[in-house]
């Protein structure tokens, strides 16, 4: 199967040496190294569930209800709107 994939500089700069000390072709040489490393295990080991902790991060500043966020708003833009009024007059 023919494919194309990105190396990092270091990583195939150590397949070409070995390919050259080997004497073997750069395509064996890959080949090779990808069969060990399924192999062994390590892709399972990268595919890991994401697993978040929750952290309590404490109650919300000044007691407020925040699963009634858009009342809270309302009553703070209620609040600001009428202070700019009072200071018109």
């Amino acid at each position: 199967m023919r494919t194309t994939l990105t190396l990092d500089d270091d990583i195939a700069k150590k397949l070409r040496d070995i390919a050259h000390l080997s004497g073997r072709s750069f395509k064996a040489v890959v080949n090779d190294a990808l069969r060990a490393g399924v192999e062994a295990g390590r892709i399972a080991d990268v595919s890991r569930p994401y697993r978040l902790k929750p952290v309590s991060m404490g109650q919300p500043i000044g007691g407020q209800d925040l699963d009634k966020a858009l009342a809270l708003a309302d009553r703070l833009e209620d609040g600001e709107l009428t202070r700019k009024l009072l200071l018109r007059k």
